[in-house]
């Protein structure tokens, strides 16, 4: 099956449905389609659809677009590769299809920065956001002790989701100083509306103990002889399997064993640059994210890009470059020059957020011989600190080659070792052979 679109937008988080809004509201002809791999719109961020959200904005977009009579929602469907230019290939549970368009926006988003540490494979521990997506989804949470550690704000927000469903967070655990956190809460001051949300955040969490200069170094299993065994989730013959029963935790200089039933850890967030960069688009090499000029066109003509896929800042920016993507991408850049000064503001907040909350050495040293670093392949630490490259050690160990095609491993090594990713392979996604060999 073929289809034509004028804008394709490839995500339907805020910065796509921002960028399909303003796109359709600008070119009221243009055919426009909207593609996310989830069953409803909102992304990560709006997880659930409008009904759930509390940010009317998201209530607002939602509404509009489905009322749109020139906006195609794809639900469900996965991006696999390009067959040509102008052209992406997709994937639904059902069928596959290729979409042709003009100009493509690409809304990617990002993913969770998850870093090794002894015990981390064990069942129990997971992304902060992970979690959070999870209990989002209806995941039984009620009742569980739960540990939320790593860095940034996006910890505060898991653990007031888990403390709304029940859980029982008995510690927030910050890798940050203290002074770099008093530098960031200072520079709130350029962002109001940021200290409103800070200031509701803590009042929801009154009571939980949160642990600054702190970091989990190893997570402990329910039986002696999976903690000996890197942190292994079989457990030996004739033992139950293991399963998490606390975390130690690095505290001001001081260690500490935290009982729970859950860790959700996670070190802030990595854009999504696998379709940009399967595209031909230019990224930036420290960040991985897609270089993008004034109005978020990337390096390749007719492709834009906008949200965190141009580097990490939240949904106010993901909503200010979505607008600027949709109206250029529309023809109107007229109309997306006021906007512009509202992406620099949140540009600036997103500078700020990766200097407070960057990673202190110490996390990176984390991971032992034995601690396996690509889930995948089960490769360990051991293994990879002996190559030099992201290239020799796939050839090597197959580091990045199982299911999830580098995703984890991908930005685990390029914080451990320095390794960026050479290529993009192709499909993206895990696909169904009937979809691959569909013809355009």
């Amino acid at each position: 099956m073929t289809q034509l679109f004028d804008i394709l937008v490839i995500g339907a988080g805020p910065a796509g449905l921002a960028a399909a809004h303003a796109a359709a509201a600008a070119a009221p002809n243009a055919r426009i389609g909207v593609v996310d791999d989830n069953p409803l719109a909102g992304g990560q961020i709006w997880r659930g659809g409008a009904h759930q959200q509390q940010d009317g904005r998201a209530i607002a977009l939602l509404n509009e677009l489905q009322a749109a009579p020139n906006i195609t929602f794809m639900q469900h469907h996965r991006v696999l590769y390009a067959p040509a230019d102008g052209q992406l290939l997709v994937q639904s549970p059902d069928a596959a299809a290729v979409l042709h368009y003009q100009r493509l926006i690409l809304a990617t988003g990002a993913r969770e920065l998850l870093l090794p540490f002894p015990g981390w494979t064990l069942p129990g521990v997971t992304g902060a956001g992970g979690l959070q997506a999870l209990a989002k989804g209806g995941f039984p949470v009620a009742g569980k002790r739960v540990v939320v550690a790593g860095s940034g704000p996006l910890l505060l927000a898991v653990a007031a989701t888990l403390t709304e469903r029940g859980a029982q967070v008995v510690a927030i655990a910050e890798q940050a100083a203290k002074p770099q956190l008093a530098r960031f809460a200072l520079g709130l001051l350029a962002t109001p509306s940021k200290i409103a949300q800070a200031l509701k955040l803590w009042r929801s969490l009154r009571g939980i103990p949160y642990h600054r200069d702190s970091y989990v170094t190893a997570a402990k299993a329910s039986n002696s002889a999976a903690n000996g065994a890197a942190g292994s989730a079989s457990g030996q013959a004739g033992q139950p399997p293991a399963q998490l029963h606390s975390v130690e935790l690095q505290s001001g200089g001081r260690t500490q064993i935290i009982a729970c039933d859950y860790l959700a850890c996670g070190y802030g967030l990595v854009p999504n640059p696998e379709l940009a960069m399967a595209l031909g688009c230019a990224i930036i090499p420290d960040t991985q994210a897609v270089r993008t000029d004034t109005w978020q066109l990337t390096t390749v003509p007719g492709i834009y890009c906008a949200g965190e896929g141009t580097g990490v800042g939240g949904v106010d920016k993901a909503l200010a470059e979505g607008r600027i993507a949709g109206l250029a991408a529309a023809g109107r850049q007229d109309l997306a020059l006021p906007f512009i000064s509202t992406r620099s503001r949140w540009q600036a907040f997103a500078r700020r957020l990766a200097r407070a909350f960057a990673l202190r050495p110490e996390i990176r040293a984390l991971a032992d011989d034995s601690t396996i670093v690509c889930r995948c392949e089960d490769v360990c630490h051991g293994e990879l600190r002996q190559h030099d490259s992201w290239r020799s050690a796939k050839l090597h160990t197959r580091c990045g080659m199982g299911p999830c095609q580098g995703r984890i491993c991908g930005s685990a090594t390029a914080t451990l070792y320095g390794w960026r990713p050479d290529s993009v392979r192709v499909p993206i996604t895990p696909a169904r052979v009937d979809s691959i060999i569909i013809q355009p």
